[in-house]
């Protein structure tokens, strides 16, 4: 049976994170529930990874099996207007009959976001912080990440996985359109790494946490050890790279 891949975005404000669940609305849902009785067919979508409750995507890749699709762009129209506002599908691609949406991904990429005035239109996609920090300090704690790859002291305690090993390749705060934006990308992240590094390292821009206690944080692997977890609001994932040619 023909595989594709589905790219979506959306806005995580009304959702209990990407994953199904007994509890709670997820995008994967609502996106098997409409592709299911669009293509007459039951479809069970893997995610190239799980957002939790709050986050959002600008870009996720999925993959599901379905007869072929006799039109790509009908059925990305159709499937548009089916879904709520604030999921949209950006592509449907084939591929192999062996792709992976998750185990075949190289990279990924989460943007944060921070201002430190009241804007009523960031409310629901930046956290806003009043307290001024420093963004040099917290650049050069920023950096230590690409030296270490067990990040167990930024890791959700008791989780199901082989390792706490990722490969961080940039990890960056830059100041856009007067918001502070963190950008971090890895070939893999634990659950709530992302949050819980942003929170540890706004400790660092507030003068709380050095930059050497920093590295101490990470070299202890205690997770009791970092900062509370940023809100999930502030969080996008906004890229996921395939092998090049990956895509027919």
């Amino acid at each position: 049976m023909p595989r594709y891949f589905i790219e979506i975005s959306y806005n995580g404000t009304h959702y209990c994170g990407w994953q199904t669940q007994p509890n709670g609305v997820t995008v994967q849902e609502i996106l098997d529930k409409n592709l299911s009785v669009l293509l007459r067919t039951t479809i069970a979508t893997v995610g190239a990874g799980r957002t939790d409750t709050g986050v959002h995507a600008t870009q996720l890749f999925a993959h599901f099996n379905c007869d072929e699709i006799s039109s790509l762009p009908k059925t990305i129209n159709s499937l548009n207007r089916m879904l709520p506002h604030d999921i949209a599908v950006q592509n449907i691609l084939p591929v192999g009959e062996g792709a992976h949406a998750r185990f075949d991904a190289i990279e990924r990429t989460y943007h944060y976001f921070v201002h430190n005035y009241k804007n009523p239109f960031l409310q629901h996609g930046s956290t806003l912080l009043y307290a001024n920090v420093n963004v040099e300090a917290m650049n050069q704690a920023a950096q230590l990440l690409l030296n270490y790859t067990n990040f167990t002291s930024f890791s959700k305690l008791h989780t199901n996985v082989k390792t706490n090993n990722c490969t961080v390749t940039k990890a960056l705060w830059t100041v856009e359109n007067n918001q502070l934006k963190f950008t971090i990308t890895a070939n893999r992240f634990l659950r709530n790494m992302v949050r819980a590094i942003v929170g540890t390292l706004l400790d660092v821009g507030k003068g709380k946490i050095g930059v050497a206690q920093f590295e101490q944080i990470i070299i202890n692997e205690n997770r009791a050890l970092a900062s509370e977890s940023a809100p999930a609001k502030g969080l996008y994932l906004v890229e996921i790279k395939y092998p090049e040619g990956y895509f027919m």
